[in-house]
């Protein structure tokens, strides 16, 4: 493979070392915008934001370690969230990334993002959480032990992701045939993600809550939660945005887990402003 440093769209494998590959594509041109996909979800989940920002901004993103065409890492080898985080560190410096970028994570992604700003908070510039959570209780445990033994219980890989989605999505979505079309799209991929990979990522979103740790972010930061998110409902992720200095708190009253992908030019446009008002209090000092 040929390096994608200095170069705007690359799709391919970068190796991260201990026989390891990632996935990763950039698209555009313009300030560096790093985007973290959550559980189960390869780039292609990213694709309106791809399509839709790609004029304004130079935009990375990777199948995280399990999903996608990126492996799982062997057993004996750890794998959570700092790993993940370290992993992100690697694309950006494989795309030849010369400062801090703009980041922008959604569930598990957002996990990712905070343990980014917290481990390398030389890379991030600013931060958009969304769908996030940074602690568990009784609801969340007894949710994602659902998650866990789901993949083996339903009776075929689509009843599983109809089953999975409902969390996900809104019911406008599931009734427009917004969802099925998603299934029928995740079926004729060859790299949808296997049982065994489902579980480790799993387990690795949900076993670091970071709330204690929060204060120690920084950089402009919005929390973006759907009021109809069944998963991370708004509460969780006003918890995150109060642990962060000046974070900016945001619900989307009609809205589930993934508005990106559901009301994907509303999402791009507040991203957009998001973005240009970190770079008016740097005073335009960055491009």
């Amino acid at each position: 493979m040929s390096s994608p440093s200095g170069t705007e769209s690359f799709r391919g494998n970068i190796d991260v070392g201990g026989g390891r590959t990632l996935w990763i594509e950039t698209r555009g041109a313009g300030p560096d915008v790093l985007l973290l996909g959550g559980l189960t979800d390869p780039v292609e989940s990213w694709q309106y934001q791809l399509d839709g920002l790609s004029d304004r901004y130079r935009l990375i993103a990777f199948d995280n370690a399990g999903a996608g065409r990126s492996p799982l890492p062997p057993e004996s080898e750890p794998f959570d969230t700092t790993t993940m985080a370290d992993d992100a560190v690697t694309v950006l410096r494989a795309v030849g990334v010369d400062g801090p970028v703009h980041v922008a994570g959604f569930s598990g992604g957002a996990q990712i993002g905070q343990q980014l700003a917290l481990r390398h908070p030389d890379v991030v510039r600013s931060l958009m959480l969304v769908s996030t959570w940074a602690r568990d209780d009784a609801y969340f445990r007894a949710l994602l032990n659902t998650f866990g033994w789901l993949v083996d219980a339903a009776p075929s890989e689509r009843a599983s992701l109809e089953a999975f989605f409902l969390w996900i999505y809104t019911a406008r979505a599931h009734n427009d045939g917004t969802v099925a079309a998603i299934i029928d799209e995740a079926l004729a991929t060859p790299s949808e993600q296997p049982p065994e990979a489902f579980r480790r990522q799993l387990a690795a979103f949900t076993s670091y809550f970071l709330v204690d740790e929060l204060p120690r972010i920084t950089v402009p930061t919005l929390v973006l939660a759907g009021g109809v998110d069944i998963l991370s409902p708004p509460r969780v992720g006003k918890e995150v945005a109060d642990a962060i200095s000046g974070a900016v708190f945001e619900v989307w009253a009609d809205e589930a887990h993934q508005p990106f992908q559901e009301v994907p030019d509303q999402f791009n446009a507040r991203v957009d402003a998001f973005w240009q008002s970190v770079r008016g209090v740097e005073g335009g000092g960055r491009s």
